[in-house]
């Protein structure tokens, strides 16, 4: 068995469009939801539901929805870049913004339809090309015992997200998480279409899939142990 360690090291991010015409096989499928049914909750509240999409006419339905992109997350997107593999090594934190198409990495840019079509293709061509989509949704009702915010729940649903990663990066298939779908108008589109029911809200998307040309390896870094770890009290760097 690969090393649990070595797993999470290589884990990454397949961007690249999917190969629509070679399925993931069902006993990996169940495999990765099998690891989503093991991950910790609190409270063992197990509050998710995950809704697997492979109809190819379903996933070109959920592709042509359009979604808000907002002027907030280009300025927190473009306050994580760095724009070189130098900067983000001195950084240690955030993404390289070549990984973004001009607009999303240029403050002040204009969010003209333009804009937003070309950063729609790219989506769309990820969902079209998915040879799986699940969509994570819960119960915002069911909240963690005396949880603000229901930070426990968002815990838990980050856990049902690594584990299924984790699976999928262990038996070789592309895994890419899909964050546009889980706000309105987008949102009421997908339910609309899955038949979702309304007290449930989603929490994310994740394509799987095999990717069609091999996916070059970006710059992935990491702070150092010190930099983060405290022994006893805060401030105090000595882990030895």
């Amino acid at each position: 068995m690969t090393n649990i360690l070595k797993l999470i090291q290589e884990r990454q991010s397949v961007r690249a469009p999917y190969d629509s015409g070679r399925p993931v096989a069902k006993q990996d499928l169940r495999q990765i939801l099998e690891a989503a049914r093991w991950a910790p909750t609190p409270h063992n509240m197990q509050n998710f539901e995950i809704i697997v999409v492979d109809d190819r006419r379903l996933l070109e339905t959920l592709a042509s929805i359009k979604y808000p992109l907002s002027y907030s997350f280009v300025e927190e997107n473009y306050q994580n870049l760095s724009f070189s593999e130098e900067e983000l090594l001195r950084k240690k934190v955030g993404l390289l913004g070549t990984m973004f198409p001009p607009a999303l990495r240029t403050p002040g840019a204009k969010l003209d339809e333009g804009t937003y079509e070309e950063v729609r293709s790219g989506w769309r061509r990820a969902i079209q090309t998915s040879s799986v989509l699940g969509v994570v949704t819960y119960d915002p009702k069911k909240r963690a015992p005396d949880s603000e915010g229901d930070f426990l729940g968002s815990i838990g649903l980050g856990c049902v997200l690594e584990n299924m990663w984790l699976m999928a990066h262990s038996l070789g298939i592309g895994f890419h998480v899909i964050s546009i779908l889980n706000r309105d108008p987008a949102e009421k589109e997908v339910k609309k279409v899955l038949d979702v029911p309304e007290n449930l809200k989603i929490a994310f998307a994740f394509r799987l899939g095999y990717a069609v040309h091999t996916q070059a390896r970006t710059l992935r870094v990491r702070r150092e142990l010190e930099d983060f770890t405290h022994h006893n009290r805060y401030g105090n760097k000595s882990i030895d």
